[in-house]
């Protein structure tokens, strides 16, 4: 009998973790984005409100995703840790301390009773909301376009993440989050039955679902240039089922949005979202840093089976535990954002 393919069920774990980051975590930095761009204090008030009691629960616990992926990627891979780290630290360095300040500010606004307090702490939530995951991006760039050697600080700190893919990447991560909030936000709204935040989040999604179709497209049009190989296996190869799957939600979550079935929606946008970071794990599959594959860069069985059990257990308490927090934070609650605004 064979043996169980540990490194591709591991692989498989960190990147279920890397979506689902992508999709709770990533729709927290986009309320950040629309908190950005809400207007001044009393007529961004509303939306405000809402964004803070709709992401105010789970804002911390969603990072459990992002530790996940780390604490995988460091134990189960760990000569491309140390790759990544040590070429892309700049980046890595900024998202870090951009999730720092958002999470120090959005308490401390929460707390704060003069306006110039609320504006300061307001400002470094959004403002850190949006390049996290714009720098977030770059990284992911950066490994897409094959410009991290698979050696000890063998990158260039600079034009390793500032690149046409990196730069490009980042903007569609911010786009992707910008998407998702309000997609989730549109249905919280309709829950507060506040038909104005509710136009107001429509009009939103649909411009946010554009540009990230948009955003993509270049992507795509970036890749072919920097990452050719990537590029074939994206558009004539194994990714190609998974990058339509990606393509043809995002279409329907469009017209979901315009039909106003926003409980729907959120499901094909969240598809949409995962399909495309899937089809991309599929196409670079099983290279995983330039002229190295999975088979070797994975750690030894036995460390690879162990973390494997610790992920088993991990999930059996952290899944149902965020299963019901949402669950609890996700009834309806009509008088909450209204009390808010006075």
């Amino acid at each position: 009998m064979d043996e169980l393919p540990l490194a591709e069920i591991f692989l498989l774990a960190m990147w279920i973790c890397l979506a689902a980051y992508a999709l709770f975590g990533g729709a927290d930095f986009g309320g950040g984005f629309w908190d950005l761009i809400a207007g001044r204090a009393e007529q961004g008030r509303p939306q405000r409100s809402l964004i803070e009691h709709s992401i105010g629960p789970i804002w911390e616990a969603n990072h459990v995703w992002l530790i996940f992926v780390i604490i995988l990627a460091w134990t189960g891979v760990p000569s491309v840790f140390a790759a990544v780290s040590s070429t892309l630290y700049i980046p890595l360095t900024l998202a870090a301390l951009g999730i720092i300040a958002r999470g120090s500010a959005f308490a401390f606004r929460k707390v704060s009773t003069e306006l110039w307090q609320q504006r300061l702490f307001g400002a470094a939530f959004a403002f850190s909301s949006v390049f996290t995951p714009f720098f977030l991006g770059t990284v992911a760039g950066a490994l897409a376009s094959g410009r991290v050697p698979p050696t000890i600080a063998g990158g260039h700190p600079i034009t390793s993440w500032v690149n046409p893919t990196s730069l490009t990447s980042g903007l569609l991560a911010v786009a992707t989050t910008a998407y998702l909030a309000a997609v989730y936000l549109t249905h919280d709204a309709r829950r507060q039955r506040d038909p104005q935040l509710v136009e107001a989040f429509r009009a939103r999604a649909t411009a946010a679902g554009v540009a990230m179709g948009l955003l993509a497209g270049a992507e795509l049009v970036v890749l072919r240039w920097a990452a050719p190989q990537l590029f074939q296996d994206l558009i004539g190869g194994n990714a190609t089922p998974v990058l339509v799957i990606s393509v043809a939600a995002g279409i329907i979550s469009l017209v979901l949005v315009r039909a106003r079935y926003f409980l729907a929606v959120r499901l094909t946008a969240a598809l949409a979202v995962a399909a495309l970071i899937w089809a991309w794990g599929v196409a670079q599959y099983p290279e995983i840093l330039p002229g190295t594959t999975l088979e070797e860069v994975a750690a030894t069985p036995e460390v690879l089976a162990i973390n494997l059990v610790v992920i088993v257990i991990a999930g059996i308490l952290v899944i149902p535990s965020l299963w019901w927090l949402y669950a609890i934070f996700q009834r309806d609650q009509p008088h909450t954002v209204h009390t808010a605004r006075h």
